[in-house]
């Protein structure tokens, strides 16, 4: 193949409609699987591929979307711990900052780079809270050690003067501000984007991935389903079932409690703030280790979060966000700008609900803890009458919560597998930093797809049209949607808005780019 030639999509890897469907045939009213999956969240797709990886026969279904739910809507972090080590949670810390580690430096690092933040000392920010932070930043440099993480992959903590601060924060107000702290952690070119390299990375190894089929009922030996495109149900039989559906666990199984928490976003345009170099951390008054997250996309918008907000009663599949989290998200951001971002600059704000396990007698008494304060440890419990759920825990830890559910079913089922291999198995799309320095594409493409983005720029260079932008200033091309219906298992114009493109997060980019979107839909051969 000559090097002008991009590479096809690894084999096996491509989902679409065509794939969908035959394999769906197949599953329901089928031979038993070894492991069936329910939920196609970052866990879910990650039990699939950890299952397929070990050699074991996979289906797993969604009701809605490759990363509908939670997923989604994180802060696009790849966090090392240091939040828990402050709580005294070392063995999630530090897990943690392994995870990490994996994602950057092996399976995943064309999605997840370091991400510079400031902590600006500002007024509000006293000489204590100062000395805290850096100490705070330091111990989790030791995380990144103990992990063995590079240095070269996250650089170490420094402290900031003024005008170093004034560079990577432009629109700081400068009255009082003694300089800042600068620190490093991992982050995601986009969280949906890590999802469907997941779930295709699991189809290359023959795993069955079905979005669009609802789990009615869960047993030991398999579910009843129901293909929510036609309405059909049917029967999936296996000999182990994984429950990995989020917030929505308890639902499926009895004796699951979730306590749901609410983590807002506001999207913002860049313009608004000015260059961001780097991300800033907004210390939260009165909090000791609470921050809000200034995060610039890259792509025209900025991200600021983010809540933690207990939730009560039924769990809506998409999340409101409720005037009172806008509110304070820009009173944070409005104490340390020089001009404060008013409510009518917010163009789009996003929710999503941590799935944290209830495992505390007094919560239905009034006296729980907040959700801020409940730990981020996942759990792998199994049901009475052998059904496997796996909750908690957090997107950056998925690989290991994956790891630890698939280990529980083969012990409880007998299966025959071995340990599993996905702490060195690349994603979809994963080379090495040099590899992916010498395609011959944009970076942002690069970025978003790895090695097969030079195939996306190639579909655009055969065809004017797929090189055009979806939305006038917005950089998502047709090409990317036309991949994303042939290679990533895009079902209607929502899949390509909302997850495999972020264009769906503001309304009006949303409604702005709908007509292209079917015009792209409709001359689509699937």
């Amino acid at each position: 193949m000559s090097p002008a030639t991009p590479p096809p999509p690894v084999p096996g890897s491509s989902l679409s409609a065509a794939r969908r469907s035959h394999e769906l045939a197949e599953a329901v009213g089928g031979p038993a699987v070894d492991v069936l999956v329910v939920g196609l969240g970052a866990t879910g797709a990650g039990v699939a591929l950890d299952a397929a990886a070990r050699g074991l026969s996979v289906v797993a279904v969604d009701a809605h979307d490759l990363a509908f739910g939670t997923s989604r809507f994180s802060s696009k972090l790849i966090h090392g711990g240091l939040r828990y080590l402050a709580s005294a949670q070392l063995d999630v810390a530090h897990e943690s900052a392994v995870e990490r580690g994996v994602l950057m430096e092996r399976t995943a690092p064309h999605l997840v780079r370091a991400q510079p933040f400031v902590l600006p000392l500002t007024p509000l920010v006293s000489r204590g809270q100062s000395a805290l932070a850096w100490a705070g930043f330091r111990a989790g440099d030791t995380l990144r050690l103990a992990a063995r993480t590079a240095r070269a992959t996250l650089p170490a903590p420094r402290r900031l003067s003024v005008v170093e601060t004034r560079h990577l924060a432009p629109a700081l107000r400068t009255q009082g501000l003694r300089g800042g702290l600068l620190s490093w952690d991992g982050r995601l070119t986009d969280d949906a984007r890590l999802v469907t390299a997941i779930a295709r990375t699991a189809a290359a190894r023959d795993a069955r991935i079905l979005t669009r089929m609802r789990a009615l009922e869960l047993t030991a030996s398999g579910a009843r389903i129901r293909d929510e495109l036609t309405g059909e149900e049917g029967e999936i039989k296996a000999r182990a079932v994984i429950n990995a559906s989020g917030v929505w666990a308890g639902d499926l199984v009895e004796g699951i409690r979730i306590r749901p928490s609410r983590g807002t976003h506001l999207v913002l345009r860049s313009d608004h703030l000015g260059p961001l170099p780097a991300g800033l951390h907004v210390p939260v008054p009165g909090e000791t280790n609470r921050f809000v997250l200034v995060l610039p996309q890259g792509d025209g918008r900025v991200y600021v979060g983010l809540t933690d907000e207990p939730v009560e009663g039924d769990i809506p599949d998409v999340p409101e966000v409720p005037e009172t989290d806008i509110g304070f998200l820009l009173d944070v951001l409005g104490s340390v700008l020089d001009l404060p971002v008013q409510r009518d600059d917010v163009v789009g704000a996003f929710a999503g609900l941590r799935p944290l396990l209830d495992t505390t007698p007094t919560a239905r008494s009034g006296s729980a803890p907040r959700t801020a304060d409940i730990s981020r440890r996942h759990a792998v419990v199994t049901s009475p009458d052998g059904v496997i759920t796996v909750v908690g825990g957090k997107l950056t830890t998925y690989r290991r919560m994956a790891q630890d559910a698939v280990d529980a079913a083969v012990t409880a089922r007998r299966l025959t597998a071995g340990p599993s291999p996905t702490a060195t198995l690349p994603l979809v799309g994963a080379a090495s930093p040099a590899a992916l320095g010498s395609l011959q594409a944009p970076r942002r493409l690069i970025h978003r797809y790895g090695t097969e983005a030079p195939a996306i720029h190639a579909l655009a260079a055969q065809d004017p049209r797929l090189a055009e932008p979806v939305l006038p200033g917005h950089p998502v091309t047709n090409a990317e949607l036309l991949w994303a219906v042939r290679h990533e298992g895009a079902l209607d114009e929502a899949d390509l808005l909302d997850r495999r493109t972020r264009i769906g997060l503001v309304p009006a980019d949303r409604a702005a780019a709908l007509d292209a979107v079917r015009q792209v839909w409709s001359e689509v051969s699937i």
